[in-house]
């Protein structure tokens, strides 16, 4: 008989509460929603975060916990910085990257800096300053690219459809290659999307999702490219648990995971719940335009009963919920994040 999964702590934060943390990338979606988890735990957060405007990082979104967290302005690509970012702390969830899939294709050497070079200067760092530190390490689904089967478990081939897929395999890699040589105590997340309080919305770099909400919100129409392609979603909380509850368990170390949410649906599914979780708004089907077509994954939803299994975690938020409560953070933040 398989033994049942351990149950997570009622906060899953509280294991960190007192501990030093870096947070990288953590002004950007799921950053923010671990630091104000690991503040609100007692927990001494530092972030560091380049401020990039093309990034999903906002300072609106730690609005309200200015002096509880140490803010550290810099870039991954800056060694030195890092090294000392890196030096007293105990855990670090790194999140810092480039998402944008089309911004990959027409800029791929910047991509190729930030998630696959600038990683492995950081493990370089941990070595050299912090060898005994725990990584959990943001790694995306993109590296799947079109999946030959449904739902999607770790054992799919890796087969990447873009470059920001390529460099993201890169950097996960990297992680997990330094774990095994060199002992340096990481793990992966596949995420898929996610999306919640704090997301990009002024344009599409990080998710669709953002700018649909946008327009619902501003009373516009937004357009739906296909709309049969099934996939899931995360809601931003629910992530951050993930991260939290790989960082506690040892039994995740030197694996990559998948992370899901509560099932598959179409995006015209999805277009229809945002509608009617906003009491109304419009659509618009259109075709996929070329560019972004290419690089299209199709069907996607993800196997994670591997991450389920070892840490006990399962997403909390439905999908209508989560999009309810996008829909009433933005509602009185939109000037924020237009």
């Amino acid at each position: 008989m398989r033994a049942a999964p351990p149950a997570p702590a009622a906060d899953p934060a509280s294991p960190f509460k007192a501990a030093k943390i870096l947070v990288t990338g953590g002004f950007g979606l799921i950053g923010s929603a671990l630091t104000r988890r690991l503040v609100a735990a007692g927990a001494k957060v530092r972030v560091f975060d380049n401020l990039d405007p093309d990034s999903g990082a906002n300072r609106a979104n730690l609005a309200g916990l200015e002096g509880r967290f140490e803010a550290a302005i810099g870039d991954l690509r800056d060694a030195e910085a890092v090294r000392r970012a890196l030096a007293d702390r105990d855990v670090l969830f790194n999140l810092a990257a480039q998402t944008s899939h089309l911004g990959s294709m027409q800029a791929p050497l910047a991509d190729l800096d930030v998630n696959a070079r600038a990683q492995l200067a950081l493990l370089e760092a941990v070595r050299a300053v912090n060898p005994r530190l725990r990584i959990v390490f943001a790694s995306t689904r993109q590296i799947y690219g079109r999946p030959d089967y449904l739902p999607v478990d770790e054992r799919h081939p890796l087969r990447p459809v873009d470059v920001n897929g390529i460099d993201k395999l890169a950097g996960e890699t990297f992680h997990l290659l330094y774990h095994r040589v060199h002992g340096i105590r990481a793990t992966a997340l596949r995420l898929t999307n996610t999306y919640g309080p704090g997301m990009r919305i002024r344009d599409a770099r990080q998710t669709f999702v953002g700018v649909w909400i946008r327009a619902v919100l501003e009373g516009r129409s937004f357009e739906l490219w296909g709309g049969e392609q099934k996939r899931d979603f995360t809601y931003v909380e629910d992530a951050a648990e993930a991260f939290l509850l790989a960082a506690a368990s040892p039994a995740t170390e030197g694996g990559a995971y998948n992370i899901g949410g509560d099932g598959a649906l179409s995006l015209r599914e999805l277009a229809e719940h945002l509608v009617a979780a906003n009491g109304g708004g419009s659509f618009a089907a259109r075709e996929f335009p070329p560019e972004r077509k290419s690089i299209d994954i199709g069907d996607y939803w993800a196997d994670d009963t591997a991450f389920r299994r070892t840490t006990g975690w399962q997403p909390r938020i439905k999908i209508r919920a989560g999009l309810e409560k996008s829909l009433d953070f933005f509602r009185t933040r939109l000037a924020n994040y237009v």
